[in-house]
């Protein structure tokens, strides 16, 4: 089956229902039910995310049930993978990507994928493609 990297973006919207992108992260997953990797960075902005908005109760429930699933292929967070990502962060100072996009790029290219869910054109200017970006 397909695999595809979800972003931090992608699961904050599918788990805060005030956030302005929950229904169409929402019917994606239910449209499209995807087999995701994910980064242990990627889950750190999450729980960040949510702690923002009184929602660390709803992270806590959604990872454990996020490590019953087969579907998701969870990369561990390791120094080489956060170096590799410092590079890339230091490189491309013309950009306003984060470190944890850095190492979301990193895993990406690692393992040849392209498409990710999110809306973050931060992902589409790696040239990737964001599944969840509406037309400009």
């Amino acid at each position: 089956m397909k695999m595809v990297f979800a972003d931090a973006w992608y699961f904050i919207a599918l788990l805060n229902p005030d956030d302005q992108g929950h229904a169409l992260a929402a019917r994606w997953t239910v449209e499209n039910p995807p087999h995701v990797v994910t980064t242990e960075f990627v889950l750190m902005e999450v729980a960040d995310g949510l702690a923002k908005h009184g929602r660390r109760g709803a992270f806590g429930q959604w990872r454990q049930t996020m490590e019953r699933r087969s579907a998701l292929r969870l990369v561990p967070a390791s120094h080489d993978l956060f170096e590799r990502g410092v590079k890339i962060y230091l490189d491309r100072m013309d950009k306003e990507w984060t470190l944890t996009d850095c190492t979301s790029f990193v895993v990406m290219r690692d393992l040849g994928l392209t498409e990710a869910l999110t809306a973050d054109r931060h992902f589409e200017q790696a040239g990737m493609v964001p599944l969840l970006r509406s037309p400009d």
